[in-house]
């Protein structure tokens, strides 16, 4: 019977050796456990838009000498709130022929007499390469037909560019006195 009791022992010790061992081994590791949400959302593009004065006097000259009437225009202002990567615009301008009531030659001044240039950006924001249509007075083109006023390339989101053109009108010798009217049309594509 001894011999049993011993197997017994050794069985038992053996079981808790082994069960003491285990022990070692530490708790069980938590593996992470993830839920990924694809998560969207859009972006919708504004509008493209300018602004221009509504209105502007040239001044006053006399009648009867070969003359000019000059003035800058006023703020030109094209905003651009599509948001594109790599845009570009470009505003062009053009001239009526102006009138003092009647339509003969001497009471209408044409818009081949009017002269413009842009000069240099005077404000502007965002990403944008800008390029003045006339930089300079010696650039000044006539209204005869449409002109480039400014361009943007290289657009990035969101810009403004501002501007504040001169306009000269060479008055004929012949043209009568009178408060003389056109319009200057800032077109933007």
């Amino acid at each position: 019977m001894k011999t049993g009791s011993k197997l017994v022992t050794v069985i038992l010790t053996s079981g808790m050796i082994v069960a003491g061992l285990a022990g070692f081994a530490g708790p069980a590791q938590a593996v992470p456990v993830t839920g990924d949400t694809l998560t969207t959302f859009t972006l919708t593009g504004g509008a493209l838009a300018i602004t221009a004065p509504a209105s502007s006097a040239l001044g006053s000259v006399a009648t009867g000498t070969s003359t000019t009437a000059a003035t800058l225009l006023g703020v030109v202002t094209v905003s651009d709130g599509r948001g594109a990567l790599l845009g570009s615009w470009t505003t062009s301008v053009t001239s009526s022929d102006y009138n003092t009531g009647g339509s003969t030659s001497n009471e209408t001044i044409a818009n081949a007499n009017a002269d413009y240039w842009s000069g240099l950006q005077t404000a502007g924001t965002g990403v944008a390469v800008r390029v003045p249509g006339q930089l300079a007075f010696g650039n000044a083109v006539t209204l005869a037909s449409s002109r480039t006023a400014f361009s943007a390339t290289g657009v990035v989101g969101n810009n403004t560019t501002s501007w504040n053109p001169t306009v000269t009108v060479n008055i004929p010798a012949a043209a009568v006195a009178g408060a003389y009217t056109g319009t200057i049309t800032h077109s933007l594509a």
